[in-house]
């Protein structure tokens, strides 16, 4: 088995981009006065760029194979599909 070398990601970096996520999230969903549908749109697509950067960097998909990938996207949109029938059901 060949050991392949990658430099290390900028882990200080990836941290900020979080936090800027994380603020941006608190904004969206306090301040700015959308639409309910609209704010969750975006509050979820947020989350799933905060989860992808998680992902790839420090769980460290970025240098795996395509195939450990999969695993990882697969599961994906069914996530995303459970995820918004919870948010849109209503109750009776």
């Amino acid at each position: 088995m060949e050991s392949v070398q990658h430099k290390h990601p900028p882990y200080l970096l990836i941290w900020l981009y979080l936090f800027l996520l994380t603020a941006a999230e608190l904004g969206l969903a306090f301040e700015l006065p959308i639409s309910r549908n609209l704010k969750l749109l975006l509050l979820l697509g947020t989350a799933l760029w905060k989860a992808l950067l998680v992902a790839m960097f420090f769980m460290h998909l970025k240098f795996e194979k395509w195939n450990l990938r999969m695993l990882f996207i697969i599961p994906l949109p069914l996530a995303v599909i459970l995820v918004l029938a919870v948010i849109t059901e209503k109750i009776w």
